[in-house]
Parts: structure tokens; sequence; C-alpha cells
């Protein structure tokens, strides 16, 4: 049985456009000698659609595409296409069959996923019925992402009380088809071809797992779809991070190349860049402006839009004011140059001071603060703003992870833009992935990586004026926001207990910052993103 797989990259809501897509992927595979065809899950509105699955019109559309799709492929062979479809008012997670210029069968999802990203409650109902279609090559049985995720000695507990692999084991299917749409974290390949594996082994059928590329506001798809034998042997993985077409044969003895193992640093930085061009493309854009500090953070998202964008669609601006060091804008320039992208270099000593005189009678005998450094920080926002307007080039925000959980950032001024491309990578990964850049030569200047982290706002700054050292504050934070552990657990592990406190009250007290940020690219089990979902007034 040789099997196409349309790993491919929707546009959601683009119903025609993925239509085509989809389309002329089949044709390609079916040419190939595919004898028959698998999308990923919703392939044909694009996933997540969120409450566009509120929209009727949306459905309609989708159901009258697919019907459109069954009699365009009529003279090629069956397609099993990942579509939202409405039966009884009812609307379903489905996989249609198309066969012969119909829609001959479909079946639906039966385990809704309502934690972190996801809300599939809110808008499915789940499928209890048959999930098995019988054809020439025997009985397939048909799931849909999460319904492969509850064996209950892979995961050592049961999070559902079904389980629909089972339930089509019982049901004797000669192969496992699942449609996917499952978001990239970092570690989390290698969980998910540990699980595949074990339930082709386990219930001795080949799995066919076909999964989304590409990104979609704060979610990444890796791609990566695969297929294992019988005996739990990997036949075939599609690539990362980019489209793939490709027909296998799901009975054949692997003879798969296992590929070296991609280090946890390269994985999070094409995820990334596939963030970003996706993004910046996908709302309208060709593209980006940043500020360029001189500092570690800049200096990575720079090389991500890069990569993501191409030099001659990146624009860096350099705000030097009168705390900025010479070795900073050494850097930023130097950085720039390497990176062979465009640069302005508007100093703000000028504008910061006009500020400073123009609240000089109500500030008069108050003592200077961070207020002072919130005025240039949101300066260079302002700047950056405007810049972006008239060049219509997407504002990329420059903050990681670490500084947005404790609210070290500045509200309408280095939070300003549309895109926060690191805001889910900690401090300390941050560190690491520019050591992987310059592993065999030297992208971001050496000095970068070497320099105590500054926001260069005052006099000799430096964060750990603040701030416990990132190593110290990345460990407590990871237990607080993805762990969900409370400062007592966590001082109960050796964490000085004042320090425990100090960073557990600035998490939460930064959570308006968070809801007034840009969205952030997620990389991580638990992002500020749509599966955090923390309120503001809230006592401490």
């Amino acid at each position: 049985m040789k099997v196409g797989i349309l790993q491919l990259n929707p546009w959601i809501n683009d119903i025609e456009g993925n239509a085509l897509k989809i389309e002329q992927g089949a044709k390609e595979a079916f040419a190939k000698g595919a004898q028959i065809v698998i999308t990923s899950e919703l392939a044909l509105l694009g996933y997540p659609p969120r409450d566009l699955l509120l929209r009727k019109q949306v459905l309609n559309r989708c159901v009258k595409s697919a019907r459109r799709l069954a009699e365009n492929l009529r003279l090629l062979g069956p397609v099993i296409l990942g579509c939202p479809w409405v039966e009884n008012l009812k609307v379903f997670n489905a996989a249609c069959f198309l066969e012969d210029g119909q829609i001959k069968t479909w079946i639906g999802k039966t385990l809704l996923p309502n934690y972190d990203v996801f809300d599939e409650q809110r808008y499915f109902t789940a499928f209890t019925k048959d999930k098995v279609v019988e054809n020439k090559w025997g009985k397939l049985g048909l799931t849909i992402c999460e319904d492969i995720w509850n064996d209950k000695e892979f995961e050592q507990r049961a999070f559902y009380s079904e389980d629909p692999v089972a339930e089509l084991a019982n049901a004797q299917v000669n192969v496992l088809i699942n449609l996917s749409a499952s978001p990239f974290t970092v570690g989390k390949q290698e969980v998910r071809q540990k699980m595949l594996a074990y339930l082709s082994k386990k219930y001795s059928f080949p799995v066919v797992y076909v999964n989304q590329v590409g990104a979609n506001d704060d979610l990444i798809f890796p791609g990566r779809s695969m297929v294992f034998n019988a005996n739990g042997e990997m036949v075939y993985r599609a690539s990362s991070f980019k489209e793939e077409i490709a027909v296998i044969d799901i009975y054949t003895k692997t003879d798969f190349p296992e590929k070296g193992k991609i280090s946890r640093e390269e994985d999070i930085f094409r995820a990334l860049a596939l963030g970003v061009s996706d993004y910046v493309k996908k709302c309208g854009f060709n593209k980006v402006v940043l500020g360029l500090s001189g500092g570690i953070d800049s200096s990575l998202t720079a090389v991500i839009a890069v990569e993501a964008l191409g030099s001659k669609n990146v624009l860096g601006v350099l705000m030097p004011s009168c705390f900025t060091s010479k070795e900073s804008n050494e850097d930023a320039l130097q950085l720039a140059k390497t990176l062979g992208i465009n640069t302005y270099v508007l100093p703000i000593e000028d504008i910061r001071q006009s500020f400073v005189n123009t609240l000089h009678p109500i500030f008069k005998g108050l003592p200077e603060d961070v207020t002072e450094e919130n005025i240039q920080a949101r300066i260079r926002g302002n700047l950056l703003m405007a810049i972006s307007n008239k060049l219509d080039a997407l504002l990329l925000t420059t903050g990681n992870k670490s500084e947005l959980a404790v609210g070290y950032c500045t509200i309408y001024g280095d939070m300003s833009g549309g895109l926060a491309v690191i805001a889910d990578v900690p401090k300390t990964m941050v560190y690491k992935v520019c050591k992987w850049l310059n592993r065999e030569e030297e992208i971001i200047p050496s000095r970068v990586l070497v320099k105590p982290p500054s926001a260069e706002l005052r006099p000799n700054q430096k964060d750990e004026d603040n701030l416990p050292p990132y190593e110290i504050l990345d460990k407590i934070l990871e237990f607080i926001v993805e762990k969900n552990m409370e400062p007592e657990e966590i001082i109960k592990l050796g964490y000085e207990e004042t320090v425990v406190q100090k960073i557990y009250r600035m998490v939460r007290i930064a959570e308006f910052k968070r809801k007034q940020a840009p969205p952030g690219l997620k990389v991580t089990d638990r992002a500020f993103g749509t599966g955090w979902r923390m309120p503001i007034a809230a006592k401490i």
C-alpha cells in the first residue's frame, strides 16, 4: 500500500487557496504512484482556526470546498482530507474520505484537548461512532491528533476514559492513520516518535502520521510526518519546518537512515525562523524593522529575521543615549555588517533631554528613578513604530522570556511591536542558541556573548542589580511558569527564600504588562500566549 503524504503549510481561512494546494499536492502524489493520499488535521481550513469555527459561512465554505475537491480528484484515487464537518447542527473536527467524486464517509475526532493552547471543546462535538473505513486495502483506522495520545501504558496514566487506538486494534484494522496539527515545543519530537513506534509495535499495524507544517499566530508546526511499519520501525520521516509531498510503501522493511540528532539550540532557531517568516507574510508584510542595542537579545532576533526573510528585508535601528556604551554601538554595527542588513543611527539624547525639561515642573524635587529609564525605552518605541508605519515594516520586539516573566521590560517602550520573536526563549537559552550560531564562524560579535547583560538606561547598569543571575532566575521561572509550583515547594528544593518570594511576586504583578504585549512565538511547554490565562487583578 503506497500512501501519499501531504505535509503542507495552510493559511488559516484561505479555504480556496488551501484547497488548490491540496489538489495540486494530491495530483503530484498520485503521479508518483500513491494509492491513497492523506492530509494533516483541518488542512482545508488551517489549524488552529479558533473562533472562525463559530461562523456558519466559514463552515459552509469548507463543506462546499471539500465536495469540489472530491469532484476534481475523482479520476485519481481516494483522499483523506482534514476538514471541519457539520451534521445535525454539530461541528466535528473531521477526516473526510473522498473517493469517486464524492465524500463517501467521514469520521470525527474523539478526544478533544482543552489544555494549554487547545480549546477544542469550545467548538467541536466528540465523535463516538465507528472510526473504521473499509476499502480494497482492508480496514483503515482513522484518528485525529489527540486520539493517539491516550495509551495508558505509554503515558503511564489515562487522560481520557476512551482510547481510540485500542478500540481500532480491537476492530482489527490493518493500518492506523492519524491526521495531526501538533505544535512544536522543544524536545517533543523525541516523545512523539517514541509514542508512534510504541503503538505500531504494540498492535502490530503500520502507523501513518501526517502533521501540519508552518506557523499560525503564536504556534509553530514542525511537520516531521512519519510512517512506521508493523514492527515499530520507522520507514519515513518528513523534513522539519518545510512542506513535503512523499509517497511511502507502508509495508516495506525499514531502510530509513536515522539522521543525526538535532540539537535543541538548532531546533529552536529553525522553529523561530519559520515562525517569523510565516507570521510576517501571512499578516501581509514583506519586511521588518527592529532596534539594535548591541545586546544579545536584539542580536539573536536580527539573525533569526535574516534567516526568515533575507537581509534585504531587515532594517536595524541604533538609538544610542548618553548611557549607551561605545562597545555596544560597535557590536551592533558589526552584527549588521556581518548580516548585510541596512541600519540607521538615531541618537536620542536630545529627545530624552526635551522629555526631562518638559516634565520638570511635575517632577521637580523628586528623585530620579525607573521613570527616567522608561522614558528612554518609550522614545525608542515611538521611533521604531514611526518607522514601522512609514515603511510598512513589521516591528519585531526583542525581549526574552525571562524579562517578560518578571516584567523587566517597558510597556509602550521595548515591548512595542507586532511580534515578540524570542518571548518564549529564556535568557540562558538565548546564550546557548547564540553560541550554537557561532560554532563555525563569528556571526554575533564574541564580546556580546561575554559582557554582563545590561539595559544601559543608567550609568554602569547591570541586569543583576535587580535580578538574580539568570542561571538561577531561569530555573525558578521554570518551576513557577511551566510546572505551576508554589514558592514553598521551590524553597524546599534549596533556593533562597527571599529570592523565590521576590521572583514569584514579580511574575504576578507583571501580568498586566504581558496582557498588552505583542504575540510571541511558542517553543516551550508553556508560553505567555494563548495557553497562559492568568487573571490580572488577583491577590498575590
